[in-house]
């Protein structure tokens, strides 16, 4: 199941930014993201390149997104499940990214679509401190 815009609020008191992180400061770059990413894959093992790149490309959207539109990345988290890795982006705007359709090669608004169509499954955390977006890709060990 997609889901291409779950806004979900947070309860009073929780901060998604802490679920997941990794423990250091937050990423200000996509290649810091990226390389962030690829070391966390690398522990698990041999994975398919095409799921690497997905993640890599997710990643990269995400923290661009976050830079272009919301100020600046205030957290960034992995999870890893058994059949997917989550990458989770935070900002301080509480805006929830619009899937528009885009005519004629005009720069930019790639990007979410980029993730839509690679995650099975995106949500978005909304809060008063800002937003999170969770943007999972399905792996399988080769």
């Amino acid at each position: 199941m997609k889901t291409w815009s779950d806004t979900r609020s947070r309860p009073p008191g929780t901060d998604p930014r802490s679920a997941g992180n990794t423990g250091t400061s937050p990423v200000r770059t996509p290649a810091q993201a990226r390389q962030l990413v690829r070391h966390t894959l690398a522990a698990l093992g041999p994975l398919w390149p095409s799921q690497v790149e997905d993640l890599l490309l997710v990643t990269s959207e995400l923290v661009t997104n976050a830079l272009r539109h919301a100020g600046g990345v205030t957290g960034f988290g992995i999870g890893i499940g058994r059949d997917r890795v989550t990458v989770s982006v935070s900002d301080a705007s509480g805006e929830v990214p619009l899937h528009q359709h885009r005519e004629g090669l005009r720069p930019g608004g790639y990007g979410w679509p980029i993730v839509l169509r690679l995650c099975p499954e995106v949500t978005v955390d909304t809060g008063p401190d800002g937003k999170t977006i969770h943007a999972s890709v399905a792996v399988a060990r080769r």
